[in-house]
């Protein structure tokens, strides 16, 4: 399959002081977090950007920032998340990708590397979804194959809690194959800040 045909789409927010990493911030302070964010982005999106084997998208928000070119780390195609909850916004761009294979990431995992991304393509080979589960009970990437349809799997899901990845399980058909990386940790508070500043 050509990277025309698979696409990863990384979710992120305007890196600006104050308004990213708000948990992680009460910790450390706000600039810290932020500090931390923009390293982050910049350190998990460039070479996924730069790896032929998909086509990489950014979908940002607030949509306004699409437009602002000095303020993300790689030149890639930019779309507005628009309007919703998270998983209203995550529907929205599983939806609107040409034909292929989806893979969705946060921009806010250090430890994502484009091998993560290249095994979750090929796991949808013969799955039907697959997740990169997270320490905290969430996950860190959803992929789905998207054929025949696209099915919503984000519905009703219990987002930032322990129970977000049951829930999008729960969502989907019956009779789906589902495939799971390894587990990575989402830095989300101070605890979690220094065991990847100090990892065992």
């Amino acid at each position: 399959m050509t990277p025309r045909h698979q696409h990863l789409i990384v979710m992120a927010k305007a890196p600006r002081l104050g308004r990213v990493k708000t948990r992680l911030a009460a910790d450390i302070g706000a600039v810290a977090a932020w500090a931390f964010y923009r390293r982050t982005l910049a350190s998990v999106v460039r070479p996924l950007a730069r790896d032929r084997r998909w086509t990489t998208w950014l979908a940002v928000t607030p949509d306004a920032s699409v437009r602002r070119d000095r303020i993300w780390p790689v030149a890639c195609p930019r779309l507005t998340q628009g309007g919703g909850d998270l998983g209203q916004r995550m529907a929205r761009m599983m939806a609107i990708m040409a034909p292929g294979p989806v893979i969705m990431i946060g921009a806010d995992i250090p430890d994502i590397r484009p091998d993560h991304v290249a095994r979750a393509f090929r796991a949808l080979g013969n799955h039907d979804a697959v997740f990169g589960p997270a320490a905290d009970g969430g996950y860190w990437l959803v992929g789905l194959k998207r054929r025949p349809r696209f099915n919503d799997v984000f519905q009703g899901v219990r987002w930032s809690s322990a129970d977000a990845l049951a829930d999008t399980l729960d969502n989907q058909p019956a009779g789906w194959r589902t495939a799971f990386l390894e587990t990575l940790t989402d830095v989300d508070d101070g605890a979690s800040y220094r065991q990847h500043l100090s990892p065992s």
